[in-house]
């Protein structure tokens, strides 16, 4: 078909004429989209790689959908994405991602009238137990057929008709050639080092890490994909190791520094400073200068190395925990952090550790704004981050700040509603990528097309200051159920499948819940309460809705009664708190560290029905009988306030069941002989039940009950972690504290002992 030739001969001609990228459209017939593209892509020259990702062989090499992460970091002069069997929104933007300057992407997809009704690979994941993928929506593919015909830069060919709808070209003018870098008039690094940049914004970023000569000094390098942050911080590397300092690299794995290392060793070549490159084969790939050095550790390792200076690549994506040891262990630190890329968006470095970084040393922010591998407002790149809303965001400062809760109204924002007001939906989408670790281009379609999933919000004035993201989950039928207990993973029933599986409850997925899976209030009016008021509104509204057991409901209107609203999240003392005020009740602490928000996850429900409150009460009753020995055991780093804040969450019938020599020992452990050491049971489970109870007005003291008592830490570890001098003051502190905790549940005999040692 000369139509589809001719028109990737022209579309590569004006890419490579404005170093900018064009994306083709081939929808129809899958054997034809594939014979024609194969066709046009071999007559014309690409010089640079050329590959499929697709389950089939198309052009070039393949790449399988589940593989396209390994396209980060890699260019490609033609890439085809092929959607006939799948259309993944994470794969689409890596793809994108990929294309280099004066390249081309294409498309292959099944008719637009057919492919909007088409159910492939990825919207089977968006319909977990009990839904069919027959329920799962199409606003997604419409919203990308739509954007592909309003950009510039796109060509539309019809392959079943041989109609092309759209040409893709944009005529631009004639690019002005860039104005040449200048170093700045003083500078430390060598002259090599800037010439080496590849854009102002870079020369900047270098230029801002010469302040890492200086001690107790942090560099935040922010950019979106492809703008150089990782090469600024390569080049700058180089400059310190050739001045003899010992750099070290972290990142969450070497593949995300690779492009630093190369950049790096570059420039030690210019600079004649390379003494030796390990980077081949190495498991700590290194580069050596005569004086210094530059090596790639693992985050936990780099915390413990000592070096002058610590670069961290992809900072966003390491727990918060990882980043304020790093942080702690050295001297200067770089952080170079990705907000927005083609695999996602997210602010996870601004949300969980700016406001620390701060607080413990000077700060220098540089923002990368300017494209390396293409040139700026590349139209591909417009296209994919309007399509993706990889540029969603909040509403502005000024539409919000001033506002209070009593100012918003309680919406429920319908899937058909969001998908067409584009105001909103940037919006609300923006605001959950504000808060949240990582937001990706799967969960966008998540939003719009899963039949489990709900959004709730505060709205003033139309623009939306609160955000809940909501999943049903549960209702399971008998077979699902087994499948669970027996290790099955359920997808889509985090908490059922938790209940069922790890905690041995074969009946929890009868009960239908609705989990927060994300909750999100705008900056500007964080902490007025918003997030409370949302929740109260979500509780009101499903327990209006009643119980499993009503009427049947009307779908378009209400997600359908419930019996239960729960959540997990990354466990922090003020998130527990907020659960905790907000009346959700705790039945859960993970054993391990979750991957992305590095905390111990705490799972929390809040019944609305019958049917809810026999779930909750006999989890919160199962997670009572099981914390101690946990809290002694995995869970013994876990931040006291934690486990003070989840402890006070917990409704259950307190009884610590001491004998009258156990009661006799713990009373006279203040003020007389008794001593914790000779049998630690009663204290520990004496301290459970006043943490429970929150019977005391000490927070300090309650602090040294979970340290000591409740986390089975020794004297000396305890004495450290709550600032004593040594650990007599710290055993003194102890039975101080189970002074009140003997006064409250002390038996006769109890009370009688602790008299003894009672001053006038």
């Amino acid at each position: 078909m000369n139509t589809v030739r001719e028109t990737v001969r022209a579309l590569r001609a004006e890419a490579v004429a404005t170093d900018e990228r064009r994306l083709l459209v081939l929808h129809g017939d899958k054997a034809d989209c594939y014979k024609e593209a194969r066709s046009a892509i071999e007559s014309v020259d690409f010089s640079g790689a050329i590959a499929t990702v697709s389950d089939c062989d198309v052009v070039g090499d393949r790449i399988d959908f589940d593989r396209t992460e390994r396209l980060l970091g890699t260019t490609y002069d033609c890439l085809l994405v092929d959607c006939h069997d799948t259309c993944r929104p994470n794969a689409i933007g890596r793809v994108t991602g990929a294309v280099d300057g004066g390249g081309l992407l294409v498309l292959l997809c099944p008719h637009f009238s057919a492919w909007k009704t088409t159910h492939g690979r990825f919207d089977e994941t968006l319909a977990p137990p009990p839904f069919s993928v027959a329920e799962v929506g199409s606003r997604f593919k419409r919203r990308l057929i739509d954007t592909l015909r309003a950009h510039r830069g796109v060509a539309i060919v019809d392959i079943d008709t041989g109609v092309r709808t759209k040409r893709g070209l944009t005529d631009p003018p004639t690019r002005r050639p860039a104005a040449p870098l200048v170093p700045p008039e003083r500078h430390a690094f060598p002259e090599a080092v800037y010439e080496a940049c590849r854009s102002g914004d870079q020369l900047d970023a270098v230029y801002a890490c010469e302040r890492l000569i200086d001690d107790e000094t942090a560099v935040v390098l922010e950019a979106d994909r492809g703008r150089g942050k990782s090469s600024a911080a390569g080049l700058a590397a180089a400059a310190l190791a050739a001045r003899g300092s010992k750099v070290v690299v972290t990142a969450p794995s070497y593949r995300n520094a690779a492009e630093l290392f190369e950049r790096a060793a570059e420039v030690l070549r210019t600079l004649d400073a390379l003494t030796d490159d390990g980077r081949d084969g190495q498991t700590q790939p290194f580069l050596r200068t005569p004086t210094g050095e530059i090596r790639f550790r693992t985050p936990v390792e780099a915390a413990e190395d000592s070096p002058d200076v610590l670069f961290v690549d992809e900072a966003a994506a390491l727990p918060v925990r990882q980043l304020e040891a790093l942080s702690a262990a050295v001297p200067s630190v770089c952080f170079a952090t990705t907000v927005r890329g083609y695999e996602g968006a997210g602010r996870g470095f601004a949300v969980r550790f700016r406001d620390e970084l701060e607080t413990s040393r000077a700060v220098v922010d540089c923002v990368l704004a300017e494209p390396i591998r293409y040139a700026a407002a590349d139209p591909i790149e417009v296209w994919v981050f309007h399509a993706l809303l990889l540029d969603s965001t909040p509403p502005a400062n000024q539409l919000v700040e001033g506002s209070i809760p009593e100012d918003a109204s309680y919406e429920r924002l319908a899937q058909d509603s969001l998908a067409a007001d584009e105001n909103l939906l940037r919006e609300a989408f923006g605001l959950l990528v504000n808060a949240h670790y990582r937001t990706q281009p799967d969960d966008l379609a998540r939003l719009l097309d899963a039949p489990d999933v709900a959004i709730r919000a505060l709205l003033v004035d139309g623009h939306p200051v609160s955000v809940a993201l909501l999943a049903r989950e549960g209702g399971l039928d008998d077979d699902t159920r087994r499948r669970a207990y027996e290790g099955g993973r359920i997808r889509g029933n985090l908490i059922p499948d938790l209940l069922t599986s790890q905690l041995r409850d074969p009946e929890a997925g009868i009960p239908i819940g609705i989990r927060v899976v994300r909750i999100a209030t705008h900056h500007a009016v964080r902490a007025a309460g918003f997030g409370s008021r949302l929740l109260d509104g979500i509780e009101a509204e499903f327990s209006e809705i009643g119980s499993t057991d009503a009427d049947p409901y009307d779908a378009q209107d209400r997600f359908g009664p419930i019996d239960y609203l729960g959540v997990s999240y990354g466990a922090t003392p003020k998130l527990c708190s907020f659960w905790t005020a907000n009346g959700y009740r705790t039945v859960h602490l993970s054993a391990t560290r979750n991957d992305t928000s590095g905390e111990h996850s705490a799972v929390m429900l809040r019944p609305i029905s019958e049917g809810g409150r026999d779930l909750t009460d006999r989890h919160a009753a199962w997670f009572h009988r099981r914390i101690l020995d946990v809290l002694a055991g995995v869970l013994s780093d876990v931040d006291p306030d934690v486990v003070r804040a989840a402890l006070a969450s917990v409704e259950v019938d307190t009884d610590p069941g001491l004998t009258d020599f156990e009661w006799r020992l713990v009373a006279s452990s203040a003020g007389g002989p008794g001593r914790y050491d000779t049998a630690p049971g009663p204290f520990r489970r004496l301290a459970l039940c006043a943490l429970v109870d929150g019977i005391l007005d000490d927070p300090d003291a309650e602090r040294l009950l979970v340290v000591k008592a409740l986390q089975n830490r020794s004297w000396e570890e305890t004495a450290a972690a709550r600032g004593f001098v040594s650990t007599r003051p710290c055993m003194r502190a102890i039975g101080d504290a189970f002074r009140p905790i003997v006064d409250r549940y002390g038996t006769e005999v109890a009370r009688t002992e602790a008299d003894r040692y009672r001053s006038d």
